[in-house]
């Protein structure tokens, strides 16, 4: 069995995550080198992988100035810093597991597509969800004609209330000048959801979408900047960031963002409720994302598509697919069975997915599924549905491109034009 040897660049959360699950197959891979411009993630994953002192690296230019040295590239840096370290490895040669998105721009997108496909190098994005448990499943009703044609997708995206305002109000991607779009950089990966499980063009694409509520003129009477300098709705407010970074000691995944440190102690934890956006009222921060949005597709066949991305909820992903001889709905967890109603018969089919490998891990099993997945399409024995070329992903993204820009526009997109234009730019 061949072992890939592999570089990492940006060790954060995804990167630490798709890394570590690697470490998980050591037969399979081995992680070799690391560029991360934070010393206690770096260290963290040097540490993980035994990686030598001179195989670490502050910044990723260095790391790939030394040439090829490994079989596969790792990005997992913030969005606006995919594009540069992309091309370079691109260039190197490099077969590249690249975060999603695949860059913060139409124009870059496009870049990247191209001189991945002249260089004739593998670059796979990370839209995991096509490796959960839940939408292989999906595939498959779909593509055995269990309920005909599809005529209709409802998709929502729940983003979740207060994960809304961790991320996507004081977070890494509130501002859109730091990250990118929010369809972008959260929805990019339901976009190519639809798509893949259609396996139709699109068409049309229409959409809607503001910031409503997470700006200064929502702020309760009286709240200060900063949420520790004695707020009166502190008891009240579901984004007070004591209670949410502070007092929650079990929550790891916001204390690590707070103090961007993989060993988030009480003490670091405060300084960044004193000094970043973290601490912040999360009505006064900079964000410029939307809070909700709309989009609406239509597919090869009269198939019509419509995709919601909103913060007013719980979170979770749901799904409802009406076709000519049934109808499906699916929910994004472990627990809940897809239910598949047929007209002809008057009767429901559940599919069970509890049991399916990596189902209860990231994004339903699609972490897990991706890097167990990435091994055999890079070692030639892959023969599944899941992984996406550079060009399908190029064209998923572009959807997203258009949906911006019909947005922005208050216009409905001819996706063929818009595609031939952008791609011949």
């Amino acid at each position: 069995m061949k072992k890939l040897k592999v570089i990492l660049i940006g060790g954060g959360d995804r990167g630490m995550r798709y890394t570590n699950l690697m470490k998980e197959l050591p037969e399979k891979y081995q992680v070799i080198a690391v560029a991360e411009p934070l010393e206690n993630r770096r260290e963290f994953v040097k540490e993980k992988h035994s990686i030598p002192d001179d195989m670490c690296f502050s910044d990723w230019r260095p790391l790939l100035d030394a040439g090829k040295i490994a079989d596969l590239c790792v990005i997992a840096t913030m969005d606006r810093d995919h594009f540069a370290p992309a091309m370079k490895a691109i260039e190197l040669g490099y077969d590249i597991l690249l975060e999603k998105p695949m860059a913060p721009t139409q124009k870059e997108c496009t870049i990247l597509s191209k001189a991945a496909e002249e260089k004739g190098v593998r670059v796979v994005i990370c839209t995991v969800l096509r490796y959960s448990g839940v939408f292989n499943c999906l595939k498959r009703i779909i593509d055995d004609g269990k309920i005909g044609k599809v005529m209709s997708i409802n998709h929502e995206e729940c983003v979740g209330i207060v994960h809304q305002s961790h991320s996507f109000v004081r977070g890494n991607w509130g501002n859109i000048a730091r990250s990118s779009e929010m369809l972008l950089q959260k929805s990019c990966h339901d976009i190519d959801i639809i798509q893949w499980l259609l396996g139709k063009k699109c068409k049309k694409v229409q959409s809607f979408g503001t910031l409503s509520y997470f700006t200064r003129e929502n702020a309760p009477e009286g709240s200060p900047e900063r949420c520790h300098e004695g707020c009166p709705h502190a008891d009240t407010c579901a984004f007070n960031a004591v209670k949410l970074y502070y007092d929650d000691k079990e929550n790891g995944w916001f204390r690590g963002a707070a103090t961007k440190h993989v060993y988030h102690t009480d003490e670091l934890v405060e300084k960044a409720l004193h000094e970043t956006l973290y601490g912040k009222c999360v009505f006064k921060c900079d964000n410029d994302v939307v809070d909700h949005q709309t989009v609406n597709m239509l597919f090869e066949d009269d198939t019509t598509v419509t995709f919601t991305m909103n913060a007013f909820n719980a979170g979770g992903r749901f799904m409802h697919i009406m076709g000519t001889k049934g109808e499906i709905r699916a929910a994004l967890d472990s627990q809940s069975p897809i239910k598949v109603y047929y007209f002809s018969t008057k009767s429901d089919e559940y599919f069970d997915i509890s049991g399916t490998d990596g189902v209860n891990g990231g994004h339903g099993g699609g972490d897990e599924g991706i890097v167990a997945t990435l091994y055999h399409y890079l070692t030639d024995n892959y023969n599944g549905k899941s992984i996406p070329t550079i060009e399908e992903s190029y064209y998923n993204h572009s959807i997203v491109f258009a949906a911006e820009k019909s947005r922005k526009e208050n216009t409905v997109i001819d996706f063929d034009e818009y595609f031939e234009a952008v791609s011949n730019s």
